[in-house]
């Protein structure tokens, strides 16, 4: 029995490494959802043609998959698997440079295909400041979420015509009034 036990869990951890090596290329524009079971957690929308490093198959409807150091879960229906399963460096150099290489070129390529989608959305200058993380008075909460993704936690106050929001990050909470970034800080722990 526990040779069996053994020989499942040794054929689970070579299946997952064979599953951290497969990508997949978007048929179109994905949300990348924090959790799968809760569409409020957005983290990016990730755009069309991306590819993405498929982590796991959570379950019939989505993939855990990571993107631009992003790691969540998006629908498998758009989504393909790439028939060419990402190499795995071996001790030979050529082959690591090529690796290395080809990584190279797909995340510059992921990389202007975000900036893409932002300048689309923005314009060119807002896009670089988005694209680059930062955040500034006035912005949006969608603009927000396009630059540092869905708050961990979202507390919201209406008060006759005037809405106000705190949204809680790991280290900092940013505070909303009327959808327009008014101000923020460290968050207390």
């Amino acid at each position: 029995m526990k040779k069996i036990l053994h020989l499942c869990i040794a054929a689970l951890i070579s299946f997952q490494a064979i599953a951290q090596t497969q990508t997949a290329t978007l048929k179109s524009a994905a949300r990348l959802f924090g959790e799968k079971n809760d569409l409020t957690t957005v983290l990016m929308i990730i755009p069309s043609g991306s590819a993405v490093q498929v982590l796991d198959a959570a379950d019939s409807t989505y993939y855990r998959v990571m993107f631009e150091e992003n790691e969540g879960y998006i629908f498998k229906r758009q989504a393909v698997i790439d028939k060419t399963p990402a190499k795995i460096a071996s001790g030979r150099n050529d082959t690591s440079q090529e690796s290395a290489a080809t990584d190279n070129q797909q995340v510059q390529q992921n990389t202007r295909s975000r900036f893409s989608y932002l300048e689309e959305k923005y314009g060119t200058s807002l896009a670089a400041r988005i694209n680059s993380g930062k955040i500034w008075k006035g912005m949006t909460p969608e603009m927000v979420k396009d630059s540092w993704g869905s708050p961990q936690k979202i507390n919201r106050l209406v008060n006759g015509n005037t809405m106000n929001e705190q949204w809680t990050y790991q280290n900092t909470i940013l505070y909303f009034k009327d959808n327009q970034l008014t101000e923020w800080g460290p968050a207390r722990k």
